[in-house]
């Protein structure tokens, strides 16, 4: 088949944070499979003047090279829901998009943009009840995995040349708990954004876990509001593969439904708290012994069950069921057309008139006396995002939505 993935070649879309994991792990894969791939950057705002033209290139691009599925990793609001709506509607080809993290997007962007495609993703049980009970079928349980490329046997803890390292940006609280673990006598190499090592190709990560004794992961992940309280959330990240994959000893903080892909204690090893993730992390520097046996059944379990050939294979076939049933269920035909004109239509409602650049030089402006010329403009857009989904719903992922329309490389 030909697949078009629509994502970062980059994390955050800034080559600065080094190579994206979807585009580090799912291109090779999908190769393998025996598909021919094709990739349009959707992340980076350097490679299109708007979001419009942004818009116009990925519907060229279906259109001129009739794809069989579009593979997609929506960021934010980056393509309209007119031009998913579009794509679906045209059938050329079946669009299916790879929701993270669930934990708390699923309020802000999942529910909303979810109608607009074939098919779903989520990595999260919770949510994939919220998508039933929401009107949203079209819905597929799944899970990060290991890139069966740079899976490699473990080596002997005492051949190691990292006691402990982590691999991850310095985001949250990880700065705070690396120092942590540094007051109880534990060096911890890190690498990634924000630390003093910086990012890391994505080729260089899973040797860095094969020859470090203890590879830690943190599941934590954005706050969400609970009332006017924020709430604390962890998830399962994809690191809880990789590390076993390559052949790592995995020491991870514990989340929800982890058991269900590894058991606890023999094929991984598990922190509820920062003393116990400290004296886990003194023991098995003392064990090395203990520590090769987790690995090993860790690597073990990882080829046997959590490879992305296994995963994305079944992706595949879920978003061509569901295109096949999306047209059914409404005794319709694809046009297998492009329709340009609701494309022009929306275009249209793109606008940036004077009013909106008149907000937009006062939020900037606001914003920056609170949190610098840096911070100001991306807390700008955060304010304008957050009131707006919260207050619009899905109108923020239209063409004329506010985000898209007032901030653009923010």
């Amino acid at each position: 088949m030909k697949i078009l993935c629509v994502f970062g070649q980059h994390n955050y879309g800034q080559p600065v944070r080094g190579e994206g994991y979807e585009y580090a792990n799912f291109l090779p894969t999908l190769h393998r499979l025996g598909h021919e791939v094709l990739f349009l950057e959707s992340w980076n705002r350097s490679c299109y003047p708007d979001f419009k033209e942004l818009n116009r290139s990925l519907l060229t691009v279906v259109d001129r090279e009739r794809p069989d599925v579009v593979l997609s990793v929506m960021f934010s609001y980056e393509i309209w829901l007119e031009t998913w709506e579009i794509l679906r509607d045209s059938g050329i080809a079946a669009t299916i998009n790879w929701s993270t993290d669930d934990s708390w997007k699923y309020f802000q962007s999942s529910r909303l943009i979810g109608p607009a495609f074939h098919a779903f993703t989520t990595t999260y049980p919770d949510a994939y009840a919220r998508y039933q009970r929401d009107g949203i079928p079209h819905v597929m349980l799944t899970q990060w995995a290991a890139n069966a490329a740079t899976m490699k046997p473990p080596l002997p803890g005492v051949e190691c040349l990292y006691p402990v390292s982590f691999v991850g940006t310095a985001h949250g609280d990880r700065k705070g708990w690396i120092e942590f673990l540094r007051r109880r006598g534990i060096d911890v190499a890190c690498f990634g954004y924000g630390w003093p090592n910086g990012p890391i190709a994505a080729s260089e990560i899973p040797c860095i876990i094969r020859n470090s004794l203890i590879s830690l992961n943190f599941a934590n992940s954005a706050n969400i509001l609970e009332g006017i309280l924020p709430r604390r959330t962890n998830q399962i990240k994809a690191r809880t593969f990789e590390v076993p994959g390559a052949g790592g000893f995995l020491l991870t903080e514990w989340t929800d439904g982890l058991d269900c892909y590894y058991t606890p204690e023999k094929e991984i090893v598990v922190f509820q708290n920062l003393e116990e993730l400290a004296n886990k992390i003194l023991y098995y520097l003392k064990h090395p012994g203990e520590r090769d046996l987790i690995a090993w059944a860790g690597y073990n379990r990882t080829q046997k069950d959590h490879c992305y050939e296994q995963r994305l294979a079944g992706i595949l076939d879920f978003a061509l069921h569901q295109r096949e049933v999306y047209f059914k269920s409404r005794a319709m035909q694809p046009a297998n057309l492009i329709d340009w004109a609701k494309f022009d239509k929306a275009a249209q409602c793109h606008n940036v008139n004077r009013k909106l650049l008149t907000l937009r030089r006062f939020l900037i402006a606001a914003c920056s006396r609170f949190f610098g010329p840096v911070r100001g403009p991306r807390a700008a857009r955060r304010l304008v995002f957050e009131l707006s989904w919260r207050l619009t719903g899905a109108h923020t992922y239209s063409a004329a939505g506010w985000p898209g329309r007032l901030f653009y490389r923010e």
